[in-house]
């Protein structure tokens, strides 16, 4: 098991990960929720009948990696392709109003990714439309993300790239991230897509879970043993630092320079598991940011993710809760 970090130094690195600036580049989603009231089935088709009650919306994707940076008292920037709608205007103002600075760029040839929930009072999901386009970007609106890696990174202390096969992440917007990160001398952070894995490679860190490391390796991941060898196959195929691999509740394994050990769960009770990937790689790279080691990192990253599934839906992680949680774990 990866050795525990000292309670001072723990602490010491929550408290710093708030003066860092990460730069976020990736697919970045707007969640609609239409809820309402269901009294009969409609008499059209076997369908239930929704009378409007409200409507509210999250951020979702790369936005909410950006959002648990900012949670955690960091600073985000977040690249992303829109389309030229309200949608993007909605999310752009969402961001905004989480901490987080939006650098999109528009595309008017795509509409801006956006899931509608239609639910019930009780959160119980009827139906889900998707606006969305898995076209990579070409052209102007590529050269535009590059442009605005190359600027951005000139102000962070970190990377992350959060690839959901929406249009973001192509092979050169990953290489001039990896260039630009390489070029300071800063983490490149990457929560992966498998179809991209050979985009990937020179990142620092890259971040699968154990699903996303099965398909990659052609292996299974049920053991420590398996977890080991898989890690180390994922390695060599993304072409990376390190591996850190999500094995939900089975807790981590981490693969770097000189580490190679588990971390077990540090959840307490799971709510709900949305999400808990992107508070993990937000919490790494801020670590990291600060000054951690890779398995000071991992700790901290560990931490966090628990207390991100003890709630309902994507939740972000405070300096608080994650201060307070390290405090228990030092005196348990």
């Amino acid at each position: 098991m990866l050795p525990p970090i000292a309670r001072d130094r723990a602490l010491a690195l929550a408290r710093a990960m708030a003066g860092s600036r990460l730069l976020v580049i990736g697919d970045a989603m707007l969640d609609k929720f239409i809820a309402g009231r269901v009294t009969r089935i409609s008499p059209e088709a076997p369908v239930p009948v929704v009378t409007f009650g409200h409507e509210s919306y999250r951020i979702g994707g790369a936005a909410n990696v950006a959002n648990n940076v900012a949670a955690l008292g960091g600073g985000a920037t977040l690249i992303a392709v829109t389309g030229q709608d309200d949608a993007a205007a909605t999310l752009a103002q969402a961001c905004r109003e989480a901490g987080v600075s939006p650098a999109f760029i528009g595309d008017p040839a795509r509409p801006t990714t956006t899931k509608v929930r239609i639910v019930t009072e009780r959160n119980q999901q009827v139906a889900r439309v998707d606006y969305e386009s898995e076209v990579d970007v070409a052209g102007d609106v590529e050269r535009r993300i590059i442009a605005a890696v190359q600027q951005h990174a000139a102000d962070a202390s970190a990377i992350v790239v959060s690839d959901y096969l929406k249009g973001t992440i192509t092979e050169r917007v990953m290489q001039a991230a990896v260039e630009a990160g390489h070029a300071k001398k800063i983490p490149i952070l990457v929560d992966p897509k498998i179809p991209h894995i050979d985009y990937y490679r020179g990142a620092t860190i890259v971040t699968p879970n154990h699903h996303e490391a099965e398909i990659a390796t052609n292996m299974r991941v049920r053991t420590d043993d398996d977890a080991r060898l898989a890690a180390r196959a994922f390695r060599e195929r993304a072409a990376c630092h390190a591996v850190l691999m999500t094995r939900g509740d089975q807790g981590m394994w981490l693969l770097g320079e000189g580490v190679e050990d588990s971390l077990p769960a540090a959840a307490r009770e799971v709510a709900d598991v949305t999400g808990a990937g992107d508070t993990v790689i937000a919490t790494m790279a801020l670590a990291l940011a600060a000054g951690a080691t890779l398995v000071e990192a991992a700790r901290l990253a560990n931490e966090a993710a628990g207390l991100a599934v003890a709630k309902f839906g994507p939740a972000v992680v405070s300096p608080a809760e994650l201060l307070r949680a390290l405090e228990a774990s030092a005196h348990a």
